[in-house]
C-alpha cells in the first residue's frame, strides 16, 4: 500500500498538467473565434501560431537535427498529423458539420489511441480501459448534445473523425522517441514541419492566403499570441512531456474532459445555463477516466 502511494504521488504532477494542459486547449475555441470574426482563415491562425512558437523554442535548444534520418521522418510525420493534417480536419469539420457533432467525434481520440498502441506495440488492452471509455464517452454524449438530436452529417464527421485518428498518430509517434531527445527539441520539430506542410495549403491559396495587416490589431495581436506562447509552445511542450512521463492511452483518457472545459467556458465566457444533463454527462466523463486510469500501466 506504501508504495502504491509513493507511485501515484510521484506522477501526480504529470496528472495535474495534463489536465491543465487540456484545459488551456478547451478554452482557445474563444481566440480562436476572435480571430475569425477579424477575417483570419484557420490555415493562417495555425501557420502564425506555429512559427512563433517555433521560434521561442530556439531559445530552449538549439540542436539542428535529429541523429538519424529515420528519427527525421518520423518528426516530420508528427509535425503533419499533429499539426496541418489536425487543425485542418477539424476547422474544415465545423463547416460542413455541427460544433456539437465534431467536438463528439473528436473525443474518440482516446479510443483510437488505445488501439493503435495495440498494434504498434502489442499491448493487451484491459476490460477496466473499455469500460471506463464507453462511461466516458457517453459523458461525452450528454455535455456536448445536451439533449439534443444527434444529426449525422458524413462529410463533416468523417474530417473530425480523421482530426481524431491525426492526433492518435502523432501521440504514437512521439511515444517512439522515449527519452531519445528532449522534449524541448521534439516540440520544436513539430512546429518546424507543421509549418512546412502547411505552407503548400496557404501558397495554393486555401483560406485566402495572409492577412499580416490585422496583426497590427491589439485584440488580434494578443489573442494570435496566446495561442502561440501558450496554447502552442508550452502546451505542446508540456503535452509531449505527459507522453513521454504516463504514456499514450493514459495521457490521452484526458482528452475526454475538454468538453467539461468547454461547458464552464461556455457559462462564464457566453453566459449559458448548465443542464442537468450536462452536469450528469460531467459525471460520467470523471468516472469514466478514473475507472480507465485505475491500475494502467504506462502504455
Amino acid at each position: 500500500m506504501r508504495g502504491f502511494l509513493i507511485y501515484n504521488s510521484a506522477e501526480m504532477f504529470y496528472h495535474i498538467l495534463a489536465l491543465v494542459t487540456i484545459a488551456v486547449w478547451g478554452t482557445t475555441f474563444v481566440s480562436t473565434k476572435v480571430l475569425l470574426s477579424h477575417g483570419l482563415t484557420p490555415p493562417e491562425i495555425m501557420f502564425y501560431r506555429f512559427i512563433i512558437a517555433y521560434a521561442l523554442t530556439w531559445i530552449f535548444t538549439c540542436k539542428l537535427r535529429a541523429d538519424t534520418w529515420k528519427d527525421e521522418l518520423l518528426l516530420a510525420v508528427a509535425g503533419f498529423t499533429g499539426g496541418t493534417l489536425y487543425f485542418l480536419a477539424e476547422n474544415t469539420a465545423i463547416d460542413y458539420s455541427l460544433t456539437s457533432n465534431v467536438a463528439l467525434v473528436v473525443c474518440v481520440t482516446p479510443v483510437l489511441t488505445a488501439l493503435l498502441t495495440s498494434l504498434c506495440y502489442k499491448e493487451r488492452i484491459t476490460g477496466r480501459l473499455v469500460v471506463g471509455s464507453v462511461v466516458a464517452l457517453l459523458g461525452v454524449g450528454f455535455v456536448v448534445l445536451n439533449g439534443t438530436v444527434l444529426q449525422i452529417h458524413p462529410l463533416g464527421d468523417a474530417l473530425a473523425l480523421v482530426a481524431a485518428f491525426a492526433w492518435a498518430v502523432y501521440s504514437i509517434v512521439v511515444r517512439r522517441f522515449d527519452g531519445r531527445y528532449t522534449t524541448w527539441f521534439v516540440t520544436r520539430k513539430v512546429f518546424f514541419y507543421g509549418i512546412v506542410t502547411m505552407i503548400p495549403f496557404i501558397a495554393a491559396g486555401m483560406g485566402g492566403g495572409l492577412h499580416l495587416d490585422q496583426l497590427f490589431i491589439p485584440v488580434v495581436a494578443s489573442n494570435v499570441l496566446f495561442l502561440s506562447v501558450v496554447a502552442s509552445m508550452l502546451c505542446f511542450y508540456s503535452w509531449n512531456l505527459v507522453l513521454e512521463k504516463l504514456g499514450t492511452v493514459r495521457a490521452s483518457n484526458y482528452m475526454y474532459t475538454q468538453p467539461l472545459v468547454s461547458l464552464v467556458c461556455s457559462v462564464v465566457v457566453l453566459g449559458e445555463p448548465i443542464t442537468q444533463i450536462a452536469l450528469l454527462g460531467a459525471v460520467f466523463i470523471l468516472v469514466g477516466i478514473y475507472v480507465a486510469e485505475r491500475k494502467q500501466r504506462k502504455s
